[in-house]
């Protein structure tokens, strides 16, 4: 076996990880001399640059990015093995989550994780968009895209946007359409378009395009006389609808057992279903690991106890 000299890889990990030589050596108890050394020295066996160096800047080349993937996650891995076998009983997960699916269903449920598995120690990464899915990111993701093949996939919900406004506003609307609160009828999308409609960007990446959707599933555009008023964030539309402000879309997880969810009434119409599916992905050559086996499963009983997956919602292989 023809190995690279080992003792250089943690310090290349080092310098890559803080883009910076003196950091390293200040983590690593060496002198900022000895890390240069071994970088050196791991640059010419490889007989590649690794770092650009541009006077105070500092920067991996190609070569480098492409070293670091692959080093970065055999040093974890060793880094795991090692404390089985020492008997650690601690697991460490680092759990790249968008912020919304984690402040409106993950965290209000993390005190159950805590009470059925104490010896796991989750760590969220808060993202607003899909992470590139690499362990130098986190251990493992909640993501909606199945790429690349070297990752598994396990389903946890299908979107689906439908209309939701406060209790008080529904009174409203309800007092001003003759209806019956309890036991209206389905509203046409004329009706909804009569009052405001909280409109979230990053659904589809465009101004009101998740209304244009909601209204193209019933084959009519919105009103030209529609009042739309917009967000970036679906969290930020739905405290507006909580505070009375109008009609939102949101989907189930933004309402799912959270304390607060009686604020809001879905209203009696159609929904629109979005074509994202979000899955708990995790490197499949990690997939034995306790903690991500014991967190795999749990995700997956509170999204099928929840409603978010239905037991029979197969699992996806790790090529698909």
């Amino acid at each position: 076996m023809k190995l690279p000299p080992l003792n250089a890889l943690p310090v290349f990990e080092a310098v890559a990880r803080l883009n910076s030589f003196s950091r390293a050596a200040e983590e690593l108890n060496v002198s900022q001399s000895a890390v240069s050394h071994q970088i050196k020295g791991l640059e010419s066996y490889l007989g590649e640059k690794l770092f650009l160096r541009t006077g105070r800047y500092l920067a991996l080349t190609d070569e480098g990015r492409v070293y670091l993937e692959g080093v970065g996650s055999a040093l974890l891995q060793i880094e795991r093995v090692s404390d089985q076998l020492l008997g650690h009983e601690e697991a460490r997960l680092r759990l790249s989550v968008f912020s919304s699916f984690a402040v409106r269903w993950l965290v209000p449920r993390l005190p159950d994780l805590q009470r059925a598995h104490s010896q796991l120690d989750l760590v969220l990464e808060m993202t607003s968009e899909s992470p590139v899915l690499s362990d130098r990111v986190a251990d493992c993701f909640i993501t909606i895209h199945t790429r690349p093949a070297s990752f598994s996939f396990d389903l946890l919900y299908k979107e689906q946007l439908f209309p939701v406004c406060s209790r008080q506003y529904w009174q409203t609307i309800c007092r001003e359409q003759g209806l019956v609160e309890d036991a209206a009828p389905a509203l046409s999308p004329a009706q909804i378009a009569q009052y405001p409609l909280l409109s979230t960007h990053s659904i589809y990446g465009r101004h009101t395009g998740d209304w244009q959707e909601w209204f193209r599933v019933v084959k009519q555009a919105i009103p030209a006389q529609a009042r739309v008023h917009h967000f970036s964030h679906m969290l930020l539309a739905l405290e507006a609808a909580r505070f009375h402000q109008g009609i939102t879309l949101t989907n189930d997880y933004m309402l799912s057992t959270r304390s607060d969810s009686d604020d809001f009434v879905r209203i009696p119409c159609h929904a629109v279903v979005t074509g994202d599916q979000f899955y708990f992905a995790y490197k499949t050559s990690r997939r034995r690991e306790p903690g991500i086996r014991l967190l795999r499963r749990w995700l997956i009983d509170q999204a099928i106890k929840t409603g978010l997956r239905q037991e029979q919602d197969m699992v996806l292989p790790p090529n698909a």
